[in-house]
């Protein structure tokens, strides 16, 4: 039986709209002297990152239990709060490809949604990357207490586009996310590149 096309679509922050340079935290490494690789595995240890994914912690603290962490390597607490401050400042690039994708398909009247595990720093994001109301709804892990790939998340993100799961496509870099909300009754797919709008306009028929 063929799937009902969908009317929504929900796609990814990190990974999907908005790029990293991964030049930029290994300059920071190699300026205070710390080993490659470092600032992000620190961050992205799972229980230091769950609190924050789900508004338990606030993004400043979680960063300053990142300084915390490195701060026996540097032998400075200070030193190691300005190399994560800095490391901070920069907050990613819009892929422009991306974005103009986002633009047309909500020009064709289609609800677009950003469905994100992230930090209460989301909103000064968008507005610093000059998103705001470029999106029909934000979904926030960190705002609804749950996280992607978990079916609540995505029953919250249907709910707040106002679509029922068969007819919203979803977009993600990450396997568990897609897999989650396939499991969850979405349409999903893998992103890899701006080479897949191609499919995704067809399945929109934007």
């Amino acid at each position: 039986m063929a799937r009902e096309r969908a009317t929504a679509l929900l796609v990814d922050f990190d990974g999907v709209l908005r790029r990293w340079d991964p030049a930029v935290a290994a300059g920071v490494e190699r300026e205070y002297g710390l080993s490659a690789g470092v600032l992000g595995e620190i961050a992205m240890q799972w229980g230091r990152l769950q609190p924050v994914l789900t508004g338990q912690v606030s993004h400043a603290d979680w960063m300053t239990s990142v300084a915390d962490a490195l701060t026996p390597s540097l032998g400075d607490a200070e030193r190691a709060r300005a190399a994560v401050a800095q490391w901070q400042r920069y907050r990613g690039e819009v892929d422009p490809e991306v974005l103009a994708f986002v633009r047309e398909v909500r020009a064709a009247g289609i609800r677009v949604g950003l469905g994100t595990n992230a930090t209460d720093l989301l909103d000064a994001d968008l507005a610093a990357l000059d998103l705001t109301g470029e999106l029909d709804v934000v979904v926030n892990s960190s705002v609804i207490g749950v996280h992607k790939p978990a079916p609540e998340y995505f029953q919250a993100a249907c709910g707040a586009l106002e679509t029922p799961p068969a007819r919203v496509l979803f977009v993600d870099d990450e396997d568990r996310a897609v897999s989650g909300a396939r499991v969850a009754g979405l349409s999903a797919h893998r992103w890899t590149s701006p080479a897949d709008l191609r499919y995704l306009r067809a399945a929109l028929a934007t």
